[in-house]
């Protein structure tokens, strides 16, 4: 094959299947460009994203913002460590510092979802001496060694246990259970607001209060693992605002940058002064995937898309219900914002593909959701595309 030619989809498909690791399912689709909402695949045909790369895609594809700050920056200075002071980096610290609740004004600079959840981790136990970790069943916190012993999934655990000791699970939700699982001995306690890869369960605003009451009493730390819901989707900046509690640290990646790959750990009041050189990130604060998360934060802020996001899901979400009344294929629809899942009374595999060969690509989350992630700049009408296609395909189903 010619490098310098376009490769045919056929190419692509040959050439990924001979190369790649084996570890990822893919789905018979080679996606070349995108815009907004919209994606389209080297053939040309369209795609409405609710699947946003796992809602990587936050502000859609190529938000212009963002676009212009990678662009500009990417002629100007590539890489530079944290041994240097950076202007892009310092400009996005300022700007998180200025978005998340008060109290969170220091950040460690990382690369993925994973990366921040082990930083967050690691300072717990540091600053607690500690190395109890509480989590919740069903949660997801990434497949790294620590963030794998913090996920509940066996089949996500199971090839590569014995995994790190000292960590316990308990039901989501549950105070009772809270209350007996943290003790004196525990260094953190991590969960998702809304629990997102395993079916998009909504925390109970008195649950995490009940949690904070816990690590205040008990001096543990408390972890939010925002990967999924910060920074707008869940209809507040990050999704502690929205149910009114402050953790200790607070985990962000995924749709941070707009595309690009980082992911952040916002430090609270509790945690004191970190002693120098006992973590470190070659490539976290890259100038580049500062620009754009400073962009991207920008753009939530100047643009309102919580705001959006909050009024779009609460719309959506209503159209949904009503949808679950009259096809007994559904039995509940939960979400909160634009993170949205539809739980079926069977598997939602062959839903998802036939949403795909209606324009509508979705993702599961668990073996009966299908979940939603659309960007917080779709557009009403192609929300009300997506409907259809839901509609279509869940009362086929009945």
């Amino acid at each position: 094959m010619n490098a310098d030619q376009a490769w045919t989809a056929e190419q692509i498909v040959a050439a990924e299947t001979a190369h790649a690791s084996g570890f990822y399912h893919k789905r018979p689709v080679v996606l070349a460009r995108g815009k907004g909402a919209l994606v389209w695949d080297v053939n040309g045909r369209q795609y409405i994203d609710c699947d946003t790369g796992h809602g990587v895609a936050l502000f859609g594809h190529c938000h212009p913002a963002v676009v212009e700050a990678v662009s500009n920056q990417a002629a100007t200075l590539l890489t530079c460590g944290e041994s240097f002071y950076s202007e892009p980096r310092a400009r996005l610290m300022a700007a998180l510092a200025a978005a998340l609740p008060e109290g969170l004004g220091r950040v460690f600079l990382c690369n993925s979802g994973t990366e921040a959840i082990e930083a967050a981790l690691k300072i717990a136990r540091l600053v607690t001496g500690r190395k109890q970790v509480v989590a919740t069943k069903r949660g997801f916190h990434g497949r790294t060694m620590g963030s794998l012993s913090a996920t509940w999934n066996p089949r996500y655990r199971g090839p590569f246990e014995p995994l790190l000791e000292g960590y316990r699970h308990v039901a989501f939700n549950s105070a009772e259970e809270a209350e007996a699982a943290i003790t004196t001995d525990t260094a953190a306690v991590i969960v998702e607001p809304v629990q997102g890869e395993s079916g998009v369960f909504v925390a109970e605003k008195s649950f995490l209060e009940h949690l904070r009451a816990l690590c205040d009493e008990r001096g543990a730390m408390l972890v939010f693992d925002e990967v999924q819901t910060g920074v707008g989707r869940t209809g507040t900046f990050v999704a502690a605002q929205g149910f009114g509690v402050t953790p200790d640290l607070l985990c962000l990646a995924k749709g941070l940058a707009g595309g690009m790959p980082i992911g952040a750990v916002a430090i609270g009041g509790r945690i004191g002064d970190l002693e120098r050189g006992t973590h470190a990130s070659t490539f976290g604060g890259n100038p580049m995937a500062c620009a754009a998360a400073a962009a991207a934060v920008k753009a939530a802020v100047d643009e309102k898309l919580p705001q959006r996001a909050a009024e779009l899901g609460e719309r959506f979400m209503a159209k949904l219900n009503a949808l679950a009344a009259e096809a007994h294929v559904i039995r509940e629809v939960r979400g909160k914002g634009l993170m949205i899942g539809i739980d079926l009374r069977t598997r939602s595999a062959k839903y998802l593909q036939a949403l795909q060969d209606r324009g509508v690509l979705a993702l599961d989350a668990g073996p009966t959701v299908i979940r939603l992630l659309p960007p917080m700049v779709i557009t009403w009408e192609q929300l009300e595309t997506v409907y259809v296609a839901l509609e279509a395909v869940l009362k086929e189903a009945a």
